[in-house]
């Protein structure tokens, strides 16, 4: 079983999806869990599920706001003490549209939360990892970030760009104990992908899948445990596959 005993996490996009699977899981595994998310509403719904099964506190934190990151990490830090995990899960993506139709406001919207936002929570939470000389890093980039979706530019973009920063990162602190790594899902049953996602593109995607199924949020978060625990200590920059064989490279 993973162990995050006597570790403090905070996880991006908590309120729902990947990020709340994670938090639940993380729970369980023992550590002291703060969830950050935009959303003051599903900050609220997150609460009210997981506070009463274990060390959990919410903030509501919009992640392309750098001034609203080191104020919750200041936060946190004053009130917990030590941060020593960060899950980066916090993302949104658009309806998949042509490049004559994508406007730049969207362009930057996605790039603001899926790729800034990974940037500036390991700006202000990293440095505290390193002095301490232990952490942990996990950014659930996509496969999209690897192979590009059509119609969804800005998207892929943002997670080849947090691919990027995974590697640079991972390889820049991994002498100080801090280990920086990534995941990149395929197709998964989130709130955020069933309510923007082309039905064609998802059937072409899982018609790619070997496993032949979504992948489970169970699953992933038990992924993110283990890579966020004591037990995996010598990968550091690299982008884990979660996309059911579809990957192959």
């Amino acid at each position: 079983m993973t162990q995050l005993q006597g570790k403090t996490a905070v996880v991006t996009g908590g309120g729902s999806g990947v990020g709340l699977a994670v938090a639940m899981r993380m729970l369980g595994a023992g550590a002291q869990v703060e969830i950050w998310d935009r959303s003051e509403e599903l900050v609220k719904e997150a609460w009210s599920r997981l506070g009463p099964h274990g060390a959990v506190s919410t903030a509501a934190v919009d992640v392309a706001d750098y001034g609203a990151v080191r104020d919750a990490a200041a936060d946190i830090e004053t009130r917990l003490g030590t941060v020593d995990v960060l899950v980066n899960s916090a993302g949104v993506t658009c309806p998949p549209m042509s490049i004559a139709d994508y406007d730049v406001e969207t362009w930057h919207k996605v790039l603001n939360v899926d790729l800034s936002g990974v940037f500036y929570c390991c700006r202000v939470l990293v440095p505290g990892m390193i002095t301490r000389g232990w952490g942990r890093v996990i950014n659930i980039a996509s496969m999209a970030g690897k192979e590009g979706n059509p119609g969804e530019t800005a998207y892929s973009a943002a997670k080849a760009g947090v691919i990027g920063l995974t590697k640079a990162l991972g390889k820049e602190v991994a002498s100080s104990g801090v280990l920086v790594n990534a995941i990149a899902p395929g197709i998964l049953e989130t709130p955020m992908r069933t309510s923007t996602a082309d039905p064609d593109l998802v059937k072409h995607l899982m018609a790619r899948t070997p496993i032949g199924r979504p992948g489970q949020l169970a699953e992933l978060a038990e992924l993110v445990a283990w890579i966020a625990s004591s037990a995996s200590s010598y990968t550091a920059g690299f982008t884990y596959d979660f996309s059911g064989g579809r990957a192959t490279y």
